[in-house]
């Protein structure tokens, strides 16, 4: 059994609008590269990371957090050493602390002979990502590990099911150069919702997983649609509401935010679909001065990989 291996770890699109904390889908060619090395010394060390001021020791950094959540397990008598190569900027709002996380607990899973499954790792990486934003949730780290889409029916216990993409979606995403931390788009939110509104949401979830399994885009995109989440947030988004608009009137299915932001996604049926919305989000955006990225992908159904 080798002793490094080298993985990918992809970006993920949280929430879905009408999922939120619970829905998440996997993205091909966006993400980050990790390195993982079986060593003599115990414990977990982070050597080296590059493409972002991230913190070296193990306990303050979100892939330290979810090796040391797995080896603990464990009766090993040696450690991991990891290397981190960031593509992903933190705070764009398509998983990159669930990108570290995932891997870590990935790649250290695989030298360990794999000794858990990919649903079980997801606990695991949940654990790093509450250094990130605070608490414990999945929604990111279960599609990065797992694949395809993935619903979490719950957490106590923990129990995520993956959903295999129909064939035809495309994910577009515009990726502003602005952070929005998952901390602070939380904090806008009101702790409580009014009922009218939870039912609705819960149609529209319902609505979007139907769709899925039955590989209805008009439905899921008459699903794609968020009452609660959304309107307190997208005030952090520059251009949201004409970026959503420009998506939706080119075609797409539906449109919304990645995550917490400040990332706006997109899902097309179709590559074509997919190239018009891409253009018309990029034009969209243009006019607030802001840098940033449009990516065009299908739904990576693999997760995360070793390469």
């Amino acid at each position: 059994m080798s002793n490094e291996i080298k993985i990918f770890c992809p970006a993920t699109i949280a929430n879905l609008n009408c999922g939120f904390d619970v829905m998440g889908l996997c993205l091909e060619g966006i993400g980050d590269e990790m390195i993982i090395r079986k060593v003599a010394e115990k414990g977990i060390r982070i050597t080296k990371i590059t493409g972002a001021d991230l913190p070296l020791e193990t306990e303050k950094n979100v892939a330290g957090v979810a090796a040391l959540a797995i080896l603990n397990t464990t009766q090993s008598d040696f450690g991991f050493e990891i290397e981190i190569h960031k593509k992903i900027k933190a705070g764009s709002g398509i998983g990159s602390s669930s990108a570290s996380a995932a891997g870590a607990v990935f790649g250290i899973n695989e030298l360990l002979g794999k000794p858990f499954t990919k649903h079980e790792l997801v606990d695991f990486a949940m654990k790093g990502e509450a250094v990130a934003s605070g608490s414990e949730h999945a929604d990111n780290v279960a599609p990065c590990i797992l694949g395809g889409f993935t619903l979490v029916r719950g957490y106590n216990p923990l129990d995520v099911i993956k959903i295999e993409s129909p064939s035809e979606i495309y994910a577009v995403v515009l990726h502003p150069h602005i952070e929005v931390k998952t901390s602070d788009s939380r904090a806008v939110l009101s702790p409580t919702v009014s009922l009218k509104s939870a039912i609705t949401q819960w149609g529209n979830l319902g609505g979007l997983i139907a769709g899925l399994y039955t590989k209805d885009y008009e439905l899921i995109g008459r699903s794609l649609n968020d009452v609660i989440v959304e309107p307190a947030r997208k005030h952090l988004i520059p251009n949201f509401d004409k970026v959503k608009n420009a998506a939706l009137q080119n075609g797409a299915l539906g449109s919304g935010i990645s995550g917490a932001g400040p990332s706006i996604f997109a899902l097309c049926k179709g590559e074509t679909i997919a190239n018009t919305v891409a253009k018309s989000m990029r034009n969209a955006y243009t006019d607030t001065g802001i840098a940033f990225d449009i990516h065009i992908s299908k739904v990576n159904d693999e997760g995360t990989k070793i390469i």
